[in-house]
C-alpha cells in the first residue's frame, strides 16, 4: 500500500471541539496517519493510501465536515446541523 499526503478543504469547521471531533473520527480509519486540522485554512491533512480518499471523504462528511463545496441545498444543511453535535461532542470528550 502507498501512501502519501492529502490536504482536505472541508465546510463547517468552528473550533477545538470540531478538531478533537475529526482527529477522532479519521483515527479511526485503518491506513489514516498524521491527521491534523488547520482552522485558518479550513483544512484536514492526512497521510493514506490514495485509495482511502473515499472513506475519508465519507467519514468526515458523516461528521458534519464535507469536502468544500460538494454538498449544497438541503444536504449542506443537515452537515451544518451534524457539525454542531459533532463539536459538541468533541468539547466534551
Amino acid at each position: 500500500m502507498s501512501t502519501q499526503d492529502m490536504h482536505i478543504e472541508i465546510d463547517n469547521l468552528k473550533c477545538g471541539g470540531c478538531e478533537k471531533t475529526i482527529l477522532k473520527g479519521l483515527g479511526t480509519l485503518h491506513g489514516v496517519t498524521d491527521v491534523s486540522v488547520d482552522h485558518e485554512l479550513q483544512m484536514v491533512s492526512l497521510h493514506a493510501d490514495p485509495a482511502l480518499r473515499g472513506s475519508i471523504l465519507e467519514k468526515l462528511q458523516d461528521l458534519g465536515y464535507p469536502e468544500k463545496g460538494s454538498v449544497e441545498g438541503f444536504e449542506a444543511g443537515v452537515s451544518n446541523i451534524k457539525s454542531y453535535v459533532s463539536c459538541a461532542i468533541g468539547k466534551m470528550s
